[in-house]
């Protein structure tokens, strides 16, 4: 088994165009053609994670952060990023990241703190933008059926809850062929005339390389005249952050000894309370103090992410519970997610889940 068969995999819970601009997701080590001794799956990948991986035979690590950020000008172990990677090429390890492909996800990151806290009727918190591309393409009238056809099978028409969407119209196409072409209708140097049904049908752009393949070996034409073009509309089931209900409300303080119980979290730093039940929650995965005006039009009754500062607890307003729960904390359970999602899979290498704790940050 290679590590692209293993990558592949991973990519269809977390597609790398999930990922934010800004994010650096992928194979950031290693190769993809090099055979699998086996899996380690952790939140960060330090120095010691590459030890632990040598002394467990992994030659992959699943990372969720990533550990080349920013870019690297030099390699010579003067930073703790410079000396991982070094010991990672040295040992023959790669090193694979997931991140913000996971965070929006919708059965990433913020998916299992949902299961964590068992709530229920989740649904994307800040659905994404960028992700819904629309294809135009021009077919004879008597092929548009089974053209329309070989693109829903490709992943092309999905929209929410419906699947095989898309609108038809049917004019005349015209087009003449140099002395080069070779026409399935009408004659090279001749303008020829077609009865033609215009299809536009929406994807994800995870599925383009897939739809658009299809789209050129099913088409009747030499030539295939199409558009592509992306569009703003969000989707609904792709983003950062969910929300969900509890079973029953809780008072405040209940809840707050709840999350830190469930959350495993030595601290929970909060806003005022507001003295009110808490039964909607919404939750985001790592440094989520962006979404805090998402939570409030959401009508979440709490907010529960990481790495608020001083002046962002003053956005709760009297109107919203704030808790931040740590980062590392509200994170911890992801690697538990992906082994799960591997073992699935995968059962002729081992999936191991890293026993070191990478959290930067001690309590006293």
């Amino acid at each position: 088994m290679k590590i692209k068969e293993v990558t592949n995999y991973l990519e269809e819970l977390a597609p790398l165009n999930y990922a934010e601009d800004f994010d650096n997701v992928g194979l950031l080590v290693g190769n993809y053609n090099t055979e699998v001794s086996g899996v380690l799956v952790t939140l960060d990948t330090l120095e010691e994670t590459v030890d632990e991986a040598i002394t467990k035979n992994c030659n992959l690590i699943i990372s969720f952060h990533p550990i080349i950020f920013g870019g690297l000008k030099k390699l010579n172990g003067n930073s703790y990023v410079e000396k991982v990677v070094l010991k990672a090429i040295k040992n023959d390890i790669a090193i694979y990241a997931t991140h913000t492909a996971l965070d929006n996800s919708n059965n990433g990151v913020s998916a299992k703190m949902c299961e964590v806290l068992g709530l229920k009727n989740q649904k994307i918190l800040i659905p994404k933008k960028g992700i819904i591309k629309k294809l135009t393409t021009f077919v004879p009238v008597k092929d548009a059926k089974e053209l329309q056809k070989h693109l829903f099978d490709a992943g092309a028409g999905n929209i929410g809850n419906y699947s095989e969407c898309s609108f038809s119209v049917n004019g005349i196409g015209t087009f003449m062929g140099n002395e080069n072409s070779n026409p399935v209708l009408g004659e090279k140097g001749k303008r020829h005339s077609e009865n033609e049904t215009q299809i536009s049908i929406l994807f994800e752009s995870k599925n383009e390389y897939a739809v658009l393949n299809t789209l050129k070996n099913k088409h009747p034409y030499e030539e295939v005249a199409y558009e592509i073009i992306t569009l703003e509309n969000t989707h609904q089931n792709i983003g950062m952050g969910m929300i969900g209900e509890l079973p029953s409300a809780m008072d405040e303080k209940e809840f707050l000894v709840y999350l830190k119980d469930k959350m495993k979290t030595a601290c929970v730093r909060h806003s005022e309370l507001i003295h009110k039940k808490i039964k909607t929650v919404a939750v985001l995965g790592g440094s989520g103090s962006f979404a805090i005006s998402n939570a409030k039009r959401a009508g979440a009754d709490t907010y529960v992410s990481a790495d608020f500062k001083y002046h962002e607890f003053f956005k709760a307003e009297k109107s919203i519970l704030l808790a931040d729960i740590g980062h590392y904390e509200s994170e911890q359970f992801t690697k538990n997610l992906l082994v799960d999602y591997l073992t699935k899979k995968f059962s002729n290498f081992a999936i191991v889940l890293s026993e070191k704790s990478t959290n930067p940050i001690y309590y006293i």
